[in-house]
């Protein structure tokens, strides 16, 4: 037996669940690096997946018998004892169908109750078609996924099935084997334990009338991540929610603020009672000078409509300067430009305004940073150092930052 490697403690009972998708030929290097590493490891393949990659193989490679019929071992309650032993619980591949099932807590195989009957960490390696992945259900399905606390790795860039290519591709084996012993030794860690930890996320949304208002594309998804991530580390979370389109975490207290002047009021009423403060929210720089009380008719304003807009507070610059000694305040940056020295300079006179010990600083556009999986951020520190460099799921970076933190 191989050392084990560092950060997970100790040998592992790892479940592999491997469903139908040409990338299952993957998972056998998957199951053979954790074999290699010491941990003991039960293959559970859907029967989509056996038509792949066949029974003896995984068999062999796991040094374990394969089960695979929902109603074998009956006796025995093999369809929940897999789940209630396991250490951690890989799915590679991931396709479309299996994380909608997994979102929707369905358990019509060996699988599904595998996972619905296990407290173990989860982690799911996506591969399908890039217009699968970018699907709007599996766009709500992967944050219904990490609102939980699954930790998504991937899909990478790459060839895919055939002569296509694009987003979609399943990560790497060794890839996959990290992150999952990275989110085992994170779930039995609780570093954060004792701290009191209050995030923002989503964004606000400034009313012109009963029915419009000026609002931006976050999702929340980052936010919510953060959140949930601190929550599983051990902190006391409070989330401050603005429009949130992904769910609520569980495991933390959520309060809701709609525009920016509520977002003020609430987070400067939580700040004091906190030890870290992490303004992901998209805040509103500017609303309208006066509200409609009913509809604006466009028969009645002709052909331009003009409003005029006064400036918002600035949230976070006023929680820096009045936070209270030994409070770590982290704040986001979400910017257009396509320079990376721009990009840092940008983010450098930022954190210089606002005052906060670490900036998060990342690239937003029509197709990135907003309402997708993934994210890319560097963390600026107060000097305008580089501390922290992080791509991958929002799940991955949320726990970057808080490593950072820690």
């Amino acid at each position: 037996m191989t050392d084990t490697p560092a950060g997970t403690g100790a040998t592992l009972r790892v479940v592999v669940g491997v469903t139908g998708g040409i990338a299952a030929y993957k998972a056998v290097g998957v199951v053979r690096a954790l074999v290699l590493a010491g941990h003991d490891v039960h293959v559970v393949p859907t029967a989509g997946a056996l038509r792949f990659v066949g029974r003896p193989t995984f068999e062999a490679i796991s040094r374990n018998p394969v089960e695979t019929d929902l109603y074998e071992g009956v006796a025995e309650v093999r369809h929940v004892a897999l789940g209630q032993s396991a250490d951690l619980i890989i799915v590679a591949p991931a396709t479309a169908n299996s994380i909608a099932k997994l979102a929707a807590g369905l358990a019509d195989d060996l699988l599904g109750t595998t996972i619905l009957a296990s407290t173990a960490p989860v982690v799911i390696a996506p591969a399908m078609h890039t217009e699968m992945w970018q699907n709007p259900s599996t766009v709500a399905n992967i944050a219904t996924l990490a609102a939980r606390g699954i930790t998504v790795v991937g899909p990478e860039v790459g060839q895919l099935t055939g002569t296509d290519a694009g987003a979609g591709r399943m990560s790497e084996p060794d890839a996959i084997v990290a992150a999952a012993l990275a989110a085992a030794s994170t779930a039995n860690t609780a570093d954060l334990a004792g701290r009191r930890v209050l995030v923002s996320a989503g964004g606000t949304r400034e009313p012109i009338d009963p029915v419009r208002f000026l609002g931006n594309r976050s999702s929340g998804l980052q936010g919510v991540a953060i959140a949930a991530a601190a929550a599983a580390r051990g902190a006391d979370v409070t989330l401050v929610a603005a429009h949130l389109e992904v769910p609520e975490p569980q495991g933390v207290r959520v309060l809701h603020a709609a525009t920016a002047l509520d977002l003020q009021r609430v987070m400067t009423a939580e700040a004091p009672a906190h030890d870290v403060i992490v303004m992901a929210a998209a805040v509103a720089d500017y609303r309208p000078a006066s509200v409609d009380e009913s509809k604006i008719k466009k028969d009645a304003t002709g052909h331009t409509l003009t409003l005029e807009l006064v400036q918002n507070p600035d949230v976070l610059a006023g929680l820096s300067l009045d936070r209270p000694a030994g409070q770590v305040v982290v704040g986001f940056a979400a910017e257009t430009e396509r320079d990376d020295s721009a990009l840092l300079e940008l983010g450098r006179a930022k954190i210089a305004r606002k005052g906060c010990d670490y900036l998060v600083v990342n690239r937003v556009g029509w197709s990135e940073g907003f309402t997708v999986a993934d994210n890319d951020v560097r963390v600026l520190d107060a000097a305008g150092a580089i501390v922290v460099e992080a791509v991958g799921t929002k799940t991955a970076v949320a726990h970057r930052i808080l490593d950072l933190l820690v």
